[in-house]
C-alpha cells in the first residue's frame, strides 16, 4: 500500500473515515514503518521495553511473596486472599482503563489535535483519582464481609484485612500512576515509562523487605508493610510523572490551559474502557471464588494454591509488553485499512505469546519445586500448589494466546469477542471446580 496516498483511519468517535494529511504528519515514518515492516521484527521492538518492564516489575511480586513466606502460614494465606484484589485493581487501570486512554490520546494526536489530546491527559488524571476513591470505599464499605464470606480460619481474615485496609486506603496514586503512564504510551512514548517501571522495581524491593521483615531503623511491620511499599513506590512515580507531563515540551503535556472538563472526552475513554474492565472482573472473580472452594480443604491447601495463582497472574504482566505493542500495531493497519496485515500481526503476536506462556506452564508442570520452593517447604501447600501446576500448567499456552488477541482486539476498536470468552472461561472454571 503506497503510505503516501489517501488512507482510513480512526475519528475521534472510533469510526473508520477518510485521512490525506500523512504527509504532513510529523510521525508519517513512524506510521509508514508500522505499515510495512516486517510484522515480527516490528513487534519485537515495540513490546520489547514494556516487557523489560513488567517482568522487572515481576520479580517484585515474587520478592514479595518469599518476604510473606518468611512470616508463616497465616499471612501467606491472607496474601492469597488478597492478591486478586491486587491484581484487579492493577490490571483495571493499567490494561483496561489504561489502554482506553492511550487509545484516546493516540487518536487525537494522530488528527492532529494536540489540544484534545492534552485536555484527555487531564480527564486521565480524574478518572484515576475517582478510581482510586472508589476503590477505597469498596473495601471500606464491604471488605470486611467479603473477607468473612471466605470461610478462612479468622488468623487469616485477620492478616488479609490489616493488609487491604492500608492498601485500599492508597489506592489514588496506584490508579494515577497508571492512567499517567497510559498518557505517554498514548504519544508512541514506551521508553520513559518502562525505565520509570524498572526504577522503581528496583528500589521497592529492599524497601518491601525492609518493611515487611524490618531493617535498619525500620521496625518490622509484616504483612501491612509490603502494601505499604506499594503506595510509597506509586506515589513516587506519580510525581515524577507529573513533573515530567507539566514540563514537557509537545504533546501530550498536562498544560494547564488545556484543563476543561467535557462529558464528551471522558465518554471517549470510557466507551473502550468500561466494556474492557469486565475482561479483568472476570478473570480475578474466577480466582477469588476458587480460592474461597479451595479454602474448605484447611490453610495449608489454600496457601498452596495461592503460591500458584500468584505465578498465573504473573502471565498477565508477562504478555502485557507484547499485548501493548500490538494494540497500536493493530489499531494502526486497521485504520490504515489494511485489515489482512493487521489479522497477520494479531496471530503473530498471539503465537508469541503462546510460545512464552506455554514455556512457562510446561517448565513448572514438569519442575514444579522451581516455583514452589521459593515460597515454601511445607509437605501440605507444596502437594496443593503441585498438583495444580502439573493439571494446568500445560493450559498456560491458552491464557496467552487469549490474553495476546485481547490487546489486539482493543486495537481493532471492539473487545465483545474476549469479554465473551473470559465469561465462558469464568463459567466453565468456577462451574467444573
Amino acid at each position: 500500500m503506497n503510505t503516501t496516498s489517501t488512507r482510513t483511519s480512526f475519528n475521534q468517535k472510533g469510526v473508520i473515515a477518510p485521512e490525506s494529511r500523512m504527509g504532513s504528519n510529523p510521525r508519517s515514518a513512524v506510521t509508514a514503518q508500522i505499515l510495512n515492516a516486517p510484522p515480527f521484527g516490528l513487534l519485537l521492538r515495540m513490546a520489547s521495553p514494556n516487557a523489560l518492564a513488567f517482568l522487572v516489575q515481576a520479580s517484585v511480586s515474587m520478592a514479595e511473596a518469599w518476604y510473606i513466606a518468611q512470616l508463616g502460614m497465616a499471612p501467606l494465606a491472607a496474601i492469597a486472599l488478597m492478591f486478586p484484589a491486587l491484581m484487579l485493581m492493577q490490571m483495571l487501570a493499567n490494561g483496561a482503563m489504561g489502554g482506553a486512554v492511550s487509545s484516546a490520546i493516540a487518536r487525537a494526536l494522530g488528527s492532529g489535535d494536540e489540544a484534545r489530546a492534552e485536555a484527555l491527559g487531564w480527564h486521565a488524571l480524574m478518572i484515576g483519582v475517582a478510581a482510586g476513591l472508589l476503590f477505597f470505599l469498596l473495601f471500606f464499605l464491604g471488605g470486611d464481609w467479603l473477607l468473612l464470606k471466605t470461610g478462612a480460619p479468622e488468623a487469616v481474615i485477620t492478616e488479609a484485612h490489616a493488609y487491604g485496609a492500608l492498601l485500599f486506603a492508597g489506592s489514588i496514586p496506584i490508579w494515577t500512576f497508571a492512567l499517567l503512564s497510559a498518557v505517554v504510551r498514548g504519544s508512541g512514548n514506551m521508553k520513559f515509562p518502562a525505565l520509570l517501571m524498572i526504577g522503581s522495581a528496583l528500589v521497592q524491593v529492599p524497601l518491601a523487605g525492609s518493611l515487611i521483615l524490618g531493617g535498619p531503623g525500620i521496625p518490622a511491620m509484616g504483612l501491612p508493610g509490603a502494601a505499604l511499599g506499594v503506595i510509597i513506590i506509586s506515589t513516587l512515580s506519580t510525581v515524577v510523572l507529573l513533573v515530567y507531563l507539566l514540563r514537557r515540551p509537545t504533546a501530550p503535556r498536562l498544560n494547564r490551559l488545556a484543563f476543561v472538563v467535557r462529558r464528551s472526552l471522558f465518554g471517549a475513554i470510557f466507551q473502550v474502557g468500561l466494556l474492557a474492565s469486565l475482561s479483568p472482573i472476570f478473570v480475578v472473580l474466577t480466582i477469588m471464588l476458587v480460592n474461597v472452594l479451595v479454602s474448605e480443604f484447611g490453610l495449608a491447601a489454600l496457601a498452596g494454591y495461592g503460591i500458584v495463582a500468584r505465578l498465573e497472574f504473573l502471565l498477565v504482566p508477562l504478555v502485557f509488553g507484547l499485548g501493548s505493542a500490538m494494540t497500536s500495531l493493530v489499531g494502526t493497519n486497521v485504520g490504515a485499512g489494511q485489515i489482512g496485515r493487521a489479522e497477520q500481526i494479531g496471530w503473530t503476536g498471539a503465537g508469541s505469546a503462546a510460545f512464552l506462556t506455554g514455556l512457562v506452564g510446561l517448565t513448572f508442570a514438569l519442575f514444579p519445586g522451581l516455583w514452589l520452593g521459593l515460597f515454601t517447604d511445607t509437605g501440605a501447600a507444596w502437594d496443593a500448589g503441585e498438583s495444580y501446576l502439573q493439571i494446568v500448567g500445560p493450559a498456560f499456552l491458552f491464557q496467552g494466546i487469549g490474553l495476546s488477541l485481547y490487546f489486539a482486539s482493543q486495537g481493532a476498536g471492539t473487545v465483545i469477542w474476549p469479554v465473551i470468552a473470559t465469561v465462558l472461561r469464568f463459567l466453565t472454571a468456577v462451574g467444573g471446580a
